[in-house]
């Protein structure tokens, strides 16, 4: 059975479950924790930053990752070729080309 991300039931009891920690908090108190975190970290000089390399193998893994799914891919340059067939003047029906406005 799967749980919506609200239910805040007890699992098997049916009992209302209470938020407990961040998620009892408001997103502005939660905020606010998160900021002075990035700022101690920032002052103490462990913040981690990108280089230029450690980026370019980041995205290239990324990038690696997500080619896999081919229906995905094929659907991109789907997309692609249609924002630039309209651009061209043609039109669409049900994912087949009609005509260009210029025929």
């Amino acid at each position: 059975m799967s749980k919506a991300s609200d239910d805040t039931t007890d699992e098997g009891s049916g009992s209302p479950k209470a938020k407990r920690g961040f998620a009892a908090m408001s997103p502005e108190k939660r905020c606010a924790i998160a900021r002075k975190g990035g700022q101690a970290v920032q002052q103490k000089g462990t913040a981690h930053q990108f280089d230029p390399e450690e980026a370019k193998r980041a995205g290239r893994k990324g990038g690696n990752k997500i080619s896999k799914n081919r229906r995905h891919m094929a659907d991109i340059g789907r997309k692609g070729g249609r924002t630039t067939a309209r651009k061209l003047g043609y039109t669409y029906n049900d994912d087949k080309p009609l005509k260009s406005d210029d025929t």
